[in-house]
């Protein structure tokens, strides 16, 4: 038996030591994602510092989700076209440099450059690292290593806010970027020293028409649902319908195209994997389900309960907390027992907490919200690194760049599209109650006609989580497929 064969996976070479590589990966992508929402409780701060108005400071969140939605798509062409040390030390050294300017940024314009860097270092880190523990590891170990990666995305960005508050009241906005850069700086040394390369390097052919119609299809789709979700502009607006159109036009154009390559820029043939389909949609719901209580719940907490957004934030943070720490738990329960015992489960209680939230009235006591939220995010927590790696765990070798990627991708894609739409209920809903109120302009009445649009979009989300809970009974236990013969590829189930 020669090497290659003996060393499938990395991770059982005893000559190769995977946990410099690991510590390097996790480093950075803690910080890089950490960034993402270190910045959001600043946005006021910014507005005085210089003098812009709220449709302009968004764009420092806009415009950071629309890059990341751009270039992730890419990543698996850069994946195969350059080394794992040659992507991590440039993404690194991009995402510094964004950060540097940032933290010295004399204006406006200035600052969203740098911005707009970071999240060209963010948005191809993550591809990076997924892809390299899958190569790393066998799928049996998957569930552990996984876990730890839903440790660093749901912990980062869980106590971002509250560092941000503590960093802004005390130090200045600056320092949001000034604490980063040492970490940045170490990640990149320590990398220098220790990573190793991973994987194989191919260089599949450019194809520049896939590459702009990807960017005008996923940044359209981006850009035009977070207008509509800012609140000034609706789904009706031409520009925004323009941008949505534009946007889904190119992405069937740029799918129609994938399919007639001999190397796409992102296979969409992992979609022939049931498991990877199956997965990708329960990972979707359940995304949506976070990313829009994040921002309905505080909503309803500052609104009709008149809880101060400081106290907003602390109720909300033992949710993510726990999302964070019981991701490593999920990853070595999904390696011993399989995935059907986590998700189906954890659909159920999804399903029943969002049907709860349904159900919030003006006087909904706080330790019910907190336990919600609780519940909410413990479920995510067994639902999406489960499936994530299981679906993953079908695709031969070859595929896994186009898998993570189209898994990044679909993050801030459902992300944006989410919020947008649910806000977008929720505001419509709101208009309706109030129009048919004898008192429009009471606060009791507007806090009413708040709490009514909480139901509609919560209601959603139940019927939502109701279809995750289906599609959850089809999960088995994925087996990698190998080598595809006679152009067929199977899919390869474990009963």
């Amino acid at each position: 038996m020669d090497d290659k064969t003996k060393y499938e996976f990395l991770a059982d070479d005893p000559d190769f030591n995977v946990k410099p590589v690991m510590i390097s990966l996790i480093i950075g992508a803690f910080f890089a994602i950490l960034n993402e929402t270190l910045l959001n409780i600043a946005l006021t701060t910014l507005m005085e510092q210089f003098n812009i108005t709220a449709p302009v400071v968004q764009w420092m969140v806009t415009g950071f989700m629309l890059v990341m939605g751009i270039l992730i798509p890419v990543s698996a062409l850069l994946l195969q076209t350059f080394t794992t040390r040659q992507m991590f030390l440039s993404t690194m050294t991009i995402f510094t440099i964004g950060t540097l300017i940032c933290a010295a940024a004399p204006t406006f314009s200035v600052l969203l450059a740098g911005r707009l860097l970071q999240a060209v270092g963010t948005g191809l880190l993550i591809p990076i690292i997924f892809n390299t523990f899958l190569l790393l590891f066998p799928p049996e170990r998957r569930g552990a290593i996984m876990g730890m990666i839903g440790l660093v995305i749901m912990f980062a960005p869980a106590i971002g806010p509250t560092l941000s508050g503590i960093i802004v009241e005390y130090l200045g906005w600056r320092y949001l970027f000034i604490t980063v850069i040492p970490f940045a700086l170490f990640s990149i040394a320590f990398a220098y020293k220790f990573l190793k390369n991973v994987g194989e390097v191919t260089k599949p052919k450019v194809d520049i028409l896939s590459i702009v119609l990807s960017t005008i299809g996923f940044g359209g789709i981006v850009l035009g649902f977070s207008s509509a979700g800012e609140g000034e502009a609706s789904f009706l607006d031409p520009q925004v319908l323009a941008m949505i159109v534009a946007g889904a036009v190119s992405l069937i154009f740029f799918s129609i195209r994938q399919l007639k390559l001999e190397e796409p820029l992102l296979d969409i043939r992992v979609f022939q994997y049931p498991m990877f389909t199956i997965g990708l949609v329960l990972f979707i719901i359940v995304m949506v389900s976070m990313f829009s209580s994040e921002i309905i719940l505080p909503m309803y907490m500052q609104g009709p309960l008149a809880i101060p957004a400081a106290t907003a934030g602390l109720i909300l943070l033992p949710g993510a907390l726990l999302n964070g720490l019981m991701s490593p738990v999920m990853g070595k329960l999904f390696d011993k027992f399989g995935p059907r015992l986590l998700i189906i489960p954890a659909t159920a209680i999804l399903m029943g907490t969002l049907f709860s939230l349904s159900q919030v009235s003006m006087d909904t006591p706080i330790w019910r919200i907190v336990l919600s939220y609780l519940l909410l995010m413990l479920s995510i927590s067994a639902v999406m690194m489960p499936a994530q790696t299981n679906g993953l765990n079908q695709l031969p070798k070859r595929l896994y760049p186009h898998g993570t990627a189209i898994m990044n991708t679909l993050q801030p894609v459902s992300g944006a599209v989410g919020v947008a739409v649910f806000i977008s209920l929720m505001t419509t809903r709101e208009e309706s109650y109030l129009n048919n109120a004898q008192n429009p302009e009471s606060e009791t009445v507007m806090s009413q006609a708040l709490v009514a649009g909480v139901e509609l979009v919560y209601f959603i989300a139940f019927t939502l989580a109701a279809i995750g809970f289906i599609v959850s009974l089809f999960v088995k236990r994925a087996k990698q497929t190998e080598h595809e013969t006679s152009g067929e590829q199977e899919a390869a189930v474990e009963h």
